[in-house]
């Protein structure tokens, strides 16, 4: 099983060493589909005094760890001599900034994401190079948007410029790809003992969980502690979600569901586990992807029985607005969920959040207008010192968002001169 980043684990730092090492630095990026309600969610005041609008005063808690950009533009979402299908070109350009080719056939073409940048050159320091997660479903052929292939509307994260990354979407499948071996297991084990391993995986590494413990600092000690809390309390909740069937001639085997019926307890199953990953550094690099671009998913649980897509062409209508607002409110909720684990852990002299660079937004600014400059994004993290949070910065008009990358990608010792349609490293992350 991983374990959390220690202290004790810097080459020559012995275990009981006292001194604060220097943890390292991670990036994740949130992505929700349809846009936002600008009015709601853009600051007025620039700079660290600013007041937040309904929809980022979800993140009270943690304005001081936040940075709102306003003015980032994603023009390679925008048509471009290609007529309809914004959404799909949205999710696909988020992390490329490249153009999408229009076609709904196999030969599709975007371009190499930044994440994928960064897990090339720093994804061998870990187990997985990257994480790629979400709660929809995703397809790689289909016309699912005005003649786009469905890979473009279901994926962020692009290896190649004409292979996607598909993303998990099962909470038990990410958990046991984190944690274990179920292939393995299956080829050395009875069925019968292969359930038993998965009643608990703390409990197959107890006794070595102990051993480590004595020999540990005090504060990678507490830090322990937590972390093999937080494992178990996700293990309880995986198991809540399981039932009984029989499965290949075994009656009564408990078979986890995987997907929760509860779409909340989805996004936060998976928040668990992406905080898990880089609390353990099994990777540093990850996307988590709310719903697939375009998505009419309903919201009746908040009161909104109409799909987010329909509800997102509002027009006029108030009622409309309203209900938007609300779906808005929602994803940000889930996103302050995320955020509140990963501030809980504690790193060196600050937290898990802090040496992160975590951006949540959108490919579409206001979800009406279908525009992509302006766009609804936010940083949250310090990124291990390189990016001053706590501020509203607004860029000029037409600041091509593939800026923003290549300066989070030279934070993390990435060198590259060029990302989509980039014309330089953003400026002003970093304040004094």
């Amino acid at each position: 099983m991983a374990l959390p980043w220690l202290e004790a684990m810097l080459p020559g730092r012995s275990l009981m060493a006292a001194e604060v090492a220097v943890p390292p630095k991670r990036m994740a990026f949130v992505y929700v589909p349809n846009g936002m309600n600008m009015v709601d969610w853009t600051p007025k005041e620039q700079g660290k005094d600013f007041a937040l609008p309904t929809i980022l005063n979800t993140f009270q808690d943690f304005k001081d760890d936040m940075l709102v950009m306003s003015g980032l533009t994603l023009d390679k979402a925008r048509a471009n001599g290609d007529g309809g299908g914004d959404h799909a070109r949205a999710l696909s350009a988020f992390l490329t900034c490249s153009q999408p080719r229009k076609t709904h056939g196999a030969d599709i073409k975007v371009g190499v994401s930044v994440d994928q940048v960064a897990a090339q050159h720093v994804g061998k320091m870990t187990k997985f190079p990257s994480l790629e997660i979400g709660c929809d479903a995703g397809s790689q052929a289909g016309n699912c948007d005005s003649g786009y292939s469905c890979a473009y509307s279901a994926n962020i994260s692009w290896r190649t410029e004409s292979s996607p990354v598909a993303k998990e979407i099962n909470p038990k499948s990410v958990f046991e790809r984190l944690f274990g071996d179920s292939a393995q297991a299956t080829k050395d084990v009875s069925k019968a003992r292969e359930r038993s391993f998965r009643t608990s995986v703390l409990d197959l590494v107890l006794n070595d969980a102990q051993r480590l413990h004595k020999q540990l600092g005090i504060n990678d000690k507490r830090k322990m502690d937590e972390y093999l809390n937080s494992v178990r309390e996700l293990e309880a909740r995986l198991q809540r979600t399981s039932f009984t069937a029989t499965v290949q001639g075994i009656d009564g085997v408990n078979v986890p569901k995987g997907i929760p019926k509860s779409y909340t307890e989805h996004l936060d199953l998976m928040s668990d586990m992406l905080a898990l990953a880089l609390q353990t550094d099994t990777t540093r690099i990850a996307t988590f992807v709310h719903a697939n671009e375009g998505s009419n998913r309903s919201y009746p649980f908040i009161e909104v029985p109409e799909g987010h897509h329909d509800l997102s062409n509002l027009g006029n209508e108030e009622s409309k607005k309203e209900k938007i607002i609300k779906i808005n409110l929602f994803h940000a909720q889930r996103t302050a969920y995320l955020l509140t684990k990963l501030k809980s852990v504690k790193e060196g002299n600050g937290t898990l959040l802090d040496n992160t660079m975590l951006i949540f937004g959108s490919g579409i600014g206001d979800g009406n207008a279908h525009n992509h400059d302006n766009l609804p994004v936010v940083m949250f993290g310090k990124g291990g010192g390189a990016v001053t949070p706590g501020r509203h910065v607004s860029y000029d008009k037409e600041t091509p968002i593939a800026n923003l990358y290549l300066a989070m990608l030279d934070s993390i010792g990435v060198q590259t001169e060029k990302l989509g349609d980039s014309t330089g490293k953003l400026l002003n992350l970093h304040s004094a």
